[in-house]
């Protein structure tokens, strides 16, 4: 499970969280009396931590500083539109260009499949976007023109909290009275955890729907690794930190069976109540039939699971005839990609005078940009910093959200970032919120933040460190490989020296500063949360855990998605619930060249999405990791063989370099 960036140069990887980044069904809102004496950071001053290193604190709050409770997102309500807006909403309709018009009466179709970013797309961006997702659903909501939604579940490798933004948002698109049909032909729990939401759901009599039960895989490398004559050198600080794992050890440690278990039991339960309160069901009647093992997709029509089944032409045949276009040759349709284009503006439902900052940091995090990454690539520090400064510096937004979708990376940027969010933080709300992951350097940055918001299940914390390097003594005698070093300093050839085990000397230096390193990150969470070291110590180690877990330990403020992080903004801000606010993209790029001829690639040639990210991977890093681990071949399921064996060899040379 573990991912490793070596002290020497070696190709970057980003990780694959989707084994168990997780959400569950409802979005409750949960404060903790921690919270209310949580206050906008104030000037820090420099103290001694029990470890003996200087960690810095906040003053302690003035009188009658508290905090009120944190509001709960309010529920999603299709308020009906004035006569003026409506009115407006007509004429925009009318003049708007070919590209975004959508025909009356037209049934929206997305098809939910593969990969889904956390990040707004370009039209020359290919894949699907979170937030335009959301946005779609929103919209069609309230879009007199669009009569359903048609929504094609296939199997997803995104993580669960993504998962629960989504379901989330089908439920409240049925309150707007329209239909919402799903069509799941492939899936397994948590396709189904999305299809269930739908008020309808239709399968093809021959689909392939698994339900069998979660597991999460881990595997290792040392072995093979001894075989070739290659020492990996690893210290990795926290007892939970399993980062280096794959190539340190044969097997699986104690506590991160102990680790991956609460996460997994966390996962499975919540399937299991949400399945069990969509079908009106007991948890034990769901889980027996699980463990009876489900594949007759005709049990799960029998059973009440799915409503019937249907091919896709007969299921598009039975929506002409629900919105009365008999006569017409096919049903009228309008697609993502096209609807992603349509403004809620034109549908008067666009936002209010206050500005509030979005600042979206997605994927792992590096400190500059190397030369072969794109602006999709990851969290690239000092451009995120020069974000951060602009919306500090401008008197114009009332509050800020920082969206945070990332495994870590670099601990240096993680820290640099983390500082400027802090000052960010003096001089305006700041609310973080965590979609599939924020651990490690991903927690680094969102403690930076007053409240913390996450998914019931989202994978967070994982507070601890990880370098090492390889030995290849072994390797270089068996191929008859020499190599020899000058140097000046006795500790010279620390980073260097890759043909001989490190001196006695060298081993405790290497120790000595990841555990400062360690105890940085940790001195800095503890401050951040408002804990003391030893309080920090027990949920730290490098454990992950799931929100809901966290929640209840003090690392998370607030369970819920985006729109609980906007309530909290709100509320923050001085912002009446009730008052629309308009939401500003920081994070929106325009198309870079790389990305257009990246787009047209995919689009023509069918270049694959896995080639692409070679080219995003291969640069280098150097020095201690904030990083959690991805789980080796979870992203290799549903994906065609060759796919399959293209990654194994990826992940092999990203770490051999």
């Amino acid at each position: 499970m573990a991912r490793l960036l070596v002290l020497r140069s070696a190709p970057y990887h980003r990780s694959s969280l989707s084994a168990v980044a997780t959400a569950i069904t409802s979005s409750r809102s949960a404060s903790f009396p921690r919270l209310a004496r949580r206050h906008l950071p104030s000037p820090l001053r420099a103290v001694e931590s029990s470890s003996g290193a200087t960690k810095q604190e906040e003053a302690p709050l003035a009188a009658g500083e508290a905090q009120e409770p944190l509001p709960a997102a309010p529920a999603f309500v299709v308020e009906e539109l004035g006569w003026g807006t409506q009115l407006a909403v007509k004429l925009k309709m009318l003049v708007a260009p070919p590209w975004k018009r959508v025909r009356k009466g037209s049934v929206l179709t997305m098809t939910l499949r593969g990969e889904i970013s956390d990040q707004l797309k370009t039209r020359f961006s290919s894949g699907l976007s979170l937030p335009q997702i959301c946005e779609n659903f929103e919209k069609a909501a309230y879009d007199p023109r669009i009569s359903g939604i048609y929504l094609h579940i296939e199997p997803l490798s995104c993580g669960w909290g993504k998962a629960e933004e989504i379901r989330r948002h089908i439920v409240d698109f049925k309150k707007s009275g329209k239909f919402v049909v799903g069509y799941m032909p492939v899936g397994g729990e948590k396709e189904y955890y999305l299809a269930s939401a739908c008020a309808e759901l239709y399968a093809p009599p021959s689909a392939y729907v698994a339900l069998y039960g979660l597991t999460i895989q881990q595997t290792f490398l040392r072995g093979v690794l001894e075989k070739v004559g290659v020492q990996p050198e690893i210290q990795r600080i926290g007892r939970y930190k399993s980062a280096g794992d794959q190539l340190g050890r044969k097997s699986m440690s104690n506590e991160v069976k102990e680790m991956l278990g609460a996460l997994l039991d966390n996962i499975y339960g919540n399937w299991l109540d949400t399945v069990s309160s969509t079908h009106g069901k007991k948890k034990e009647e769901i889980e027996e039939f699980v463990n009876s093992g489900v594949y007759q997709v005709e049990r799960l029509k029998k059973e009440g699971w799915i409503t019937d089944l249907l091919y896709d032409d007969q299921v598009m045949t039975m929506l002409k005839e629900r919105v009365g276009q008999n006569d017409k040759k096919s049903l009228r349709m309008v697609d993502y990609s096209k609807y992603s284009r349509v403004r809620k503006s034109t549908l008067g439902i666009g936002g209010g005078g206050d500005l509030i900052a979005v600042i979206r940091a997605s994927g792992s995090i590096t400190r500059t940009r190397s030369g072969l990454s794109i602006s999709s690539s990851g969290i690239i520090a000092e451009q995120l910093i020069k974000k951060i400064r602009t919306v500090r510096e401008s008197e114009k937004y009332k509050a800020v959200i920082l969206r945070i979708d990332s495994p870590g990376g670099d601990a240096l940027a993680s820290d640099l970032m983390w500082r400027e969010i802090r000052l960010l933080a003096e001089s305006k709300p700041v609310i973080a919120s965590m979609s599939d992951v924020a651990a490690s350097g991903g927690y680094y940055m969102a403690m930076a933040a007053p409240v913390i918001v996450a998914e019931k299940l989202t994978l967070t914390g994982s507070i601890g460190v990880i370098t090492g390097k390889f030995i290849l003594q072994k390797l270089y005698e068996r191929i008859d490989f020499n190599k020899e070093i000058l140097s000046r300093g006795r500790y010279a050839e620390l980073n260097a020296a890759d043909q001989r085990p490190l001196r006695p000397d060298e081993a405790e230096l290497f120790e000595k500063s990841a555990q400062n390193a360690y105890a940085s990150f940790r001195d800095k969470a503890a401050m951040s949360r408002s804990m003391s070291i030893d309080q920090m110590e027990t949920v730290a180690q490098g454990r992950v855990w799931s929100g809901q877990d966290a929640a209840s330990r003090g690392l998370v403020d607030s369970l819920g998605g985006f729109s609980q992080a906007l309530a909290i903004a709100k509320q923050r801000a001085k912002i009446p619930q009730d008052k629309k606010v308009r939401l500003v993209e920081i994070s929106k790029a325009s198309p870079t060249l790389p990305e257009i001829l990246s787009g047209i690639g995919g689009s023509i040639l069918g270049v694959d999405r896995v080639l692409k990210g070679v080219l995003q991977d291969v640069t280098s890093l150097n020095g201690v990791q904030a990083r959690m681990d991805g789980i080796l071949f979870e992203r290799l399921e549903n994906m065609p063989g060759e796919n399959q064996l293209f990654l194994l060899v990826k992940e092999i040379t990203n770490y051999f370099g």
